[in-house]
């Protein structure tokens, strides 16, 4: 690995070997996303406490200050809308020379296996990780479920992670799921969770992140659990105490209970 890659994950793994990741990149297929509708109010008090964003170039250029030096995980699909036929028909929007030129440290972009565009997807990654590996930036894929695979279990997941890495994405962000441990042996890079279930309290947020640490995650890339909750500030907090203090499910929700108001 060339210092540049190397410089690059250590940017976004900390020192621990642990990540707590904020996706903010909705807005590109669903539009002003409910408490994401004015990116920058959501984004700057939670900036301090995330590891990296997963941004768009435009939110980025709009609603991030140059001055803030938290790494940027840029996501470079899209293409596709909830409104629109498919949402799995994506492309790459964003070029790697735009993505050196915002200084990000990774790119991401979304595949669909099990879906009429699963070809067009993999191979949009593979280009995708020529053109990283060319110019020393990791790619993160992420692992996207179509309409007709409502079911994120592990065989399927585990299939999709492991094609990711096959094709060389330097990290793979997937849901969690139930026997999880699966999908993390299966996948030879560094597995970061996606949302999980729905759920409907805190606690059991808390307690599918510790699950999936537990089971070799190495952290989280989670929105809409945090700043879709009632005190966002608090929900990161305490679920970066999982990520990086190892604490339990309880303890964590003695962080939020503490902090939410």
């Amino acid at each position: 690995m060339d210092w540049g890659m190397k410089n690059r994950m250590a940017q976004l793994i900390q020192a621990d070997g642990h990540c707590c990741f904020l996706p903010v990149d909705h807005g590109y297929f669903q539009g002003p996303t409910r408490k994401l509708e004015e990116p920058r109010k959501t984004i700057e008090p939670l900036l301090p406490y995330a590891d990296a964003l997963f941004i768009t170039r435009g939110v980025l250029r709009s609603s991030v200050a140059p001055e803030k030096t938290k790494p940027i995980i840029l996501r470079v699909s899209g293409g596709t809308s909830i409104v629109g036929k498919d949402l799995a028909h994506e492309g790459i929007t964003t070029s790697m020379e735009e993505a050196i030129r915002l200084n990000v440290a990774a790119v991401g972009i979304s595949i669909f296996v099990g879906t009429d565009y699963e070809h067009e997807s993999l191979l949009n990654l593979a280009k995708l990780v020529d053109e990283g590996e060319k110019y020393g930036l990791p790619v993160m894929a992420v692992t996207a479920v179509g309409k007709e695979l409502e079911k994120r279990d592990a065989r399927y997941l585990a299939l999709c992670c492991r094609i990711a890495a096959e094709l060389g994405a330097r990290l793979v962000k997937t849901y969690y799921c139930e026997e999880f441990e699966k999908v993390v042996r299966g996948c030879p890079v560094p597995v970061v969770m996606a949302g999980g279930p729905q759920v409907d309290t805190e606690l059991e947020v808390f307690q599918f992140v510790y699950d999936g640490m537990q089971k070799g995650a190495i952290g989280v890339n989670l929105g809409r659990n945090i700043w879709q909750n009632d005190f966002p500030v608090a929900m990161i907090k305490a679920i970066r105490a999982i990520v990086h203090e190892n604490a339990s499910p309880k303890e964590a929700q003695e962080i939020y209970e503490s902090i939410k108001y």
